[in-house]
């Protein structure tokens, strides 16, 4: 079943509270069985709606501003992917004392990625590199700003903050001077000149979907819009194993300043993270230690003779 409460203005949401409202405003599906979803996740709850469908409610005022955004998108992104994400079939209205706008999506199968556990390493590698390229390539126009548009300058503060909280933490374990030096290095580094491009933005294990060893699914685009394409490439530290890193770069044409601008992002990702979620969430702060592991082991940004952006 879905976690308990995770925020404190969080909606009471449970299985009675889907049932009632699929029978309010679906009745079509009123007699499908409603089972609820596990999942570390902390904006969305989740549940099974029959055989084929999920039903996702919002946890929070942010992932409810989404809503709107991914029933006018996702449609529009879904036939130029390689790999599925979740469509929306149907949009709730607030009722039985839920506030929230929420959404019915049809089911997408698969299991999420282990870091550590990965099958088919250089396939997956592979199987992101199109996906993330496909989705820079999505047309911009009217498209919104994704929630991870800023620089990673005006991630600078809030960074500093968490290396410090961090490493004033008895049972955080972080290395706070090597973060820092790699800090250092990604905001030093040439900034993205380019327009802003698709991002899903939150390339991370509880986001993906794998048959087989493959990418069979994309899902939970409540960070998506209009960024720098840096961004995407986090899949390289929170999924891939290093040994699959070069091929995933290599198939994204990364140069030297966009590959360290990704390690930026992963880093800063990972350490506001584990900082926020090291006693509430062990399954996202685990995901945020090794990320941090990853990193801090590969020591400064190689280069590669890759021509500048």
């Amino acid at each position: 079943m879905p976690a308990g409460k995770m925020h404190a203005d969080e909606p009471d949401i449970d299985t009675d509270l889907v049932r009632r409202l699929i029978a309010g405003q679906f009745p079509q599906w009123a007699g499908l069985s409603v089972e609820g979803v596990d999942s570390a996740g902390t904006s969305n709850a989740m549940y099974r709606l029959g055989a084929d469908l999920v039903v996702r409610l919002p946890r929070t005022p942010g992932a409810a501003g989404d809503v709107g955004m991914e029933h006018v998108w996702l449609p529009r992104l879904a036939p130029g992917l390689p790999a599925p994400i979740p469509v929306p079939i149907g949009m709730g209205r607030p009722a039985e004392g839920y506030p929230w706008s929420w959404s019915v999506f049809g089911w997408v199968p698969g299991e999420n990625p282990v870091p550590g556990r990965i099958a088919e390493p250089d396939l997956l590698a592979k199987d992101l590199a199109e996906f993330v390229s496909a989705l820079h390539r999505a047309d911009p126009a009217g498209a919104p700003a994704s929630y991870r548009s800023e620089t990673l300058a005006a991630r600078d503060a809030d960074t500093r903050t968490a290396i410090a909280e961090l490493g004033a933490s008895a049972d955080a374990d972080v290395d706070t001077a090597a973060a820092t030096v790699l800090w250092e290095e990604a905001l030093r580094t040439e900034p993205w000149s380019g327009p802003p491009v698709w991002i899903h933005a939150d390339l991370q294990p509880g986001n993906l979907l794998l048959a087989d060893g493959r990418l069979a699914a994309v899902i939970d685009f409540g960070c998506a819009g209009l960024g720098e394409p840096a961004v995407d490439l986090i899949a390289a530290w929170y999924v891939l194993p290093a040994a699959a890193r070069p091929a995933f770069r290599a198939a994204l044409d990364a140069d030297d300043a966009m590959w360290t601008r990704a390690r930026g992002w992963a880093l800063s990702i990972a350490l506001m993270e584990l900082n926020y979620y090291k006693e509430t969430n062990p399954v996202m702060a685990a995901i945020a230690r090794h990320v941090l592991g990853e990193l801090l082991a590969g020591g400064p940004a190689p280069t590669g003779g890759h021509l500048r952006r």
